[in-house]
């Protein structure tokens, strides 16, 4: 093998499985030295695009801003197969090298090309095709997560993800509904959304999964899923493949005030419980200490009303965010059916998410909402969040919403 011309070896390494190509470089020091000491990273490059993945030099962060010019190939491809070996068995690894792992697997769900409109059919990110793969029926993301840090990065992670196998299980969305209707959860110092109640403004992506656990039933038909099913993945507008940012051919979102895509045509739906089984749920609301029951949601008349409305919005101006200097602060407003409002705002968050705020509704009755954009800068995924009313008294109601 030696003696062939190098432009076939560095061919029969790319036949091989990235695995395969350590147990190579461990036959011979001439082999170790040509894969591991090579003056450039071609050959890494070619195994890491040939998983397939998207070429990071094609992809944009979460905020439509270009990757580094200079990439790590085999850095990059060493985490991304050290993803695979933990992913089939996470339980037998520490939590730190889970969150490691769910790094990993976040930089790949976030870091994507963007596609040129919402119809680009063949232009779905094979980074996104190869989480579906490797994640499929999310197994992996329903380990136990010991650490505050693991917990944030796996939800994260999930709420990219969509809907798992577990989570048509009735007990998880008792689960869900009693984190989101908890009315402790919504404070002055978590600004009544799904944020941190440190009050750093980062979001709480624990809170995020919960919220989109909650919209999402609503949303997709349940059904108890085959054997055969429960290695695949529930594809719908608010899962994986729509994480992928939109951004026309020729659009620099650095010189436009539009940044985030928010003129147009939105659908938002809400979810929401009677006011007097929420008091009840949350026994008034007395302490935060005191436990509540969740046998509301288990029972079989248990009623939450979903409703849908559509949005037609508009940018009213920006605002410098010397924070964010490409990426001004929007305020908007818009008109939900032609016969209520919406006025708010939307600015990049400290942990650079989209963080959306905005009041809406009729006459007198109107409520606060507080969301983030899940996925890409313009992504169909859209936002979820938490509403509220604009009074913020003890008793007010809460609810969810998507757009």
């Amino acid at each position: 093998m030696l003696d062939l011309p190098p432009e076939i070896v560095e061919q029969i390494l790319l036949e091989l499985d990235p695995v395969d190509i350590a147990f190579v470089a461990q036959s011979c020091s001439l082999l170790h030295t040509y894969i591991y000491e090579s003056p450039d990273q071609r050959l890494w490059r070619l195994l890491y695009l040939a998983e397939p993945l998207d070429d990071p030099s094609k992809c944009r962060t979460a905020l439509g801003d270009p990757l580094p010019s200079a990439v790590d190939w085999r850095t990059r491809l060493q985490c991304i197969v050290r993803a695979q070996t933990v992913i089939k068995d996470g339980a037998k690894f520490s939590s730190e090298e889970r969150c490691s792992v769910l790094n990993t697997l976040l930089d790949l769900a976030c870091s994507l090309p963007p596609a040129p409109n919402s119809a680009s059919a063949g232009q779905l990110s094979l980074n996104l095709v190869w989480l579906a793969l490797r994640l499929g029926g999310g197994k992996f993301l329903e380990h136990a997560q010991p650490s505050e840090e693991e917990v944030q990065l796996c939800s994260h992670l999930h709420t990219c993800y969509g809907l798992t196998m577990a989570d048509y299980d009735p007990a998880k969305r008792v689960e869900s509904r009693a984190y989101v209707y908890a009315m402790r959860r919504y404070k002055w110092d978590n600004e009544f959304g799904p944020f941190m109640m440190d009050g750093s403004g980062r979001v709480n992506w624990e809170h995020m999964l919960k919220i989109h656990h909650v919209v999402s039933m609503q949303i997709v038909e349940p059904y108890q899923p085959t054997d055969s099913e429960r290695w695949g993945m529930t594809l719908y507008p608010m899962s994986l493949p729509y994480c992928q940012s939109i951004i026309p051919e020729g659009l620099d979102l650095n010189q436009v005030d539009d940044w985030a895509g928010v003129a147009g045509i939105w659908r938002c739906t809400f979810c929401f419980v009677d006011h007097r089984e929420l008091l009840v749920y949350n026994s008034f609301n007395l302490s935060d200490n005191h436990p509540l029951q969740v046998m509301i949601f288990e029972d079989p008349e248990f009623v939450e009303i979903c409703r849908s409305r559509n949005v037609v919005m508009r940018v009213l101006s920006t605002e410098p965010d010397p924070d964010h200097p490409t990426r001004p602060k929007i305020n908007f407003a818009g008109s939900i059916d032609n016969h209520a409002t919406m006025v708010g705002w939307l600015k990049v968050t400290p942990d650079n998410q989209i963080r959306w705020h905005f009041v809406s509704g009729f006459s007198s009755e109107f409520a606060l909402s507080e969301g983030v954009q899940v996925g890409g800068v313009r992504s169909s995924f859209g936002v979820l969040g938490a509403w509220t009313t604009v009074h913020h008294d003890r008793h007010d109601p809460v609810g969810t919403n998507e757009m």
